[in-house]
């Protein structure tokens, strides 16, 4: 298991908001390098079972040599589905550390970082035919400046926009010097680095539909969730924040609180940190990943 693909964040606190059964069933709906799922298994007695999933075919080599965890190499939108399959329903508790693992941000050849020089790729996975060379060469206007308005939160989206629109009709933007190139008159020079994180964040985003994976994502676990069992979450930024919040609040992910015909409010979760878990400062020097992570852990009712 190489946990170097991935150092997993607020580890102490993720288990500690599992709340472990030893002979539990558990989840872990992004299982990149296994370091939270090595952590998992530790708890479990042998009749424990541990359910992972990644659509990165690359995470199989993380996979432990435990007959007590099993590998789902598909998006965390399924696990309805997949569990139901497997025959895995209820679990006891669901763990998901969203976002991309340290190994996808360094890999060059999946077009993550901008400070490499590789395809402007960035799918999680590969059998997908959406990469963000398609929407930077294809999309238009319109659906531009959605995409970075609304995953980007970016100021100057309209200048960005009409450079890259200017870009492409001399030439196709394949790579991320390419990219970088075609921006580069609206790159502040004192926060570059910033800049074109939140820019590749809003790429990443769409190309992964990351939103709505996350919303299916949520609504499954609801189905999947014994009594009591816990749903453990962490974020690293205020979009999936809000959803998550919103989910744990209401029950559903744009925070509308429903009410029944006698004007009772349904509740299915019951929040167990009422703020979200923040990393320490030792943890950020650490690893820097961990600096804008938040977690939520909630119990369902």
């Amino acid at each position: 298991m190489n946990e170097n693909y991935h150092i997993p964040v607020m580890l102490t606190e993720c288990l500690d908001g599992l709340n472990i059964k030893p002979n539990g069933i558990y989840v872990d709906l992004t299982f990149g390098g296994g370091g939270h799922s090595k952590a998992i298994l530790s708890k479990l007695d042998k009749d424990g079972k541990l359910y992972v999933f990644d659509q990165d075919e690359d995470a199989i080599q993380n996979l432990p040599d435990d007959e007590r965890c099993v590998f789902v190499n598909h998006n965390f939108k399924y696990v309805y589905q997949f569990l139901t399959y497997l025959n895995a329903t209820p679990v006891d508790g669901i763990l998901a550390d969203l976002g991309v693992s340290s190994f996808q941000i360094n890999e060059e050849s999946k077009g993550f970082a901008h400070r490499f020089n590789g395809p402007m790729d960035m799918r999680m996975d590969k059998k997908s035919k959406l990469s963000a060379a398609f929407i930077i060469n294809n999309y238009s206007e319109e659906e531009l400046l959605r995409v970075f308005n609304m995953y980007g939160e970016l100021k100057n989206t309209y200048k960005m926009v009409k450079e890259i629109l200017t870009q492409r009709k001399h030439s196709s933007i394949e790579s991320v010097a390419d990219f970088k190139q075609a921006i580069e008159n609206c790159i502040p020079k004192k926060e570059e680095s910033k800049y074109l994180s939140q820019v590749f964040q809003a790429l990443r985003i769409e190309v992964n539909d990351e939103m709505g994976a996350l919303q299916m994502m949520l609504i499954n676990c609801l189905k999947v969730l014994e009594k009591n069992g816990r749903l453990v979450i962490m974020s690293y930024h205020s979009l999936e924040d809000r959803l998550v919040k919103n989910f744990v609040n209401t029950g559903n992910v744009l925070g509308k609180v429903e009410k029944d015909v006698f004007g009772n409010s349904p509740r299915f979760f019951k929040a167990i940190t009422k703020k979200p878990i923040v990393p320490t400062e030792a943890e950020i020097l650490e690893n820097k990943r961990a600096r804008s992570a938040k977690l939520r852990i909630a119990e369902k009712l």
